[in-house]
């Protein structure tokens, strides 16, 4: 069983910075495995910020390109999104997610792609 656990939400003002991090299993390093991190506002439905593939290649949305950056620590076995100059719409509970290897992916912005979800941090950015 894959588990994930996210942390590093708050309360921040516009222009502000948080660092999320999520901490996963190590069978999450293994090849043909990848982790996203998710987002979902109230009365919106959860949307795909940025995922991370096997190669260490990223790929984010165009909402929070130049702004966020996902990374890893393969030594913690920890997934992190660094989110600057911060927007009241970024206000969410964020999930990372995993896709399993030999699992179907349809694409990396699909929740359906990703069999295991964490329990969601909250981030809220006031103006």
């Amino acid at each position: 069983q894959v588990q994930l656990v996210e942390s590093g939400g708050g309360s921040v003002q516009a222009g502000g910075s948080l660092r999320l991090s999520c901490a996963t299993s190590s069978i999450a390093r293994s090849r043909g495995w990848f982790l996203g991190w998710f987002r979902e506002a109230p009365g919106k439905e959860r949307e795909a910020v940025a995922v991370i593939f096997d190669d260490s290649r990223t790929t984010y949305a165009d909402s929070v390109k130049g702004r966020f950056t996902i990374s890893q620590d393969n030594s913690k076995n920890t997934l992190y999104l660094q989110m600057n100059s911060l927007k009241p719409e970024d206000t969410a509970m964020y999930y990372c997610a995993a896709h399993s290897a030999g699992s179907i992916s349809y694409g990396w912005d699909k929740t359906s792609t990703y069999r295991y979800w964490g329990q969601g941090t909250q981030v809220a950015v006031s103006s």
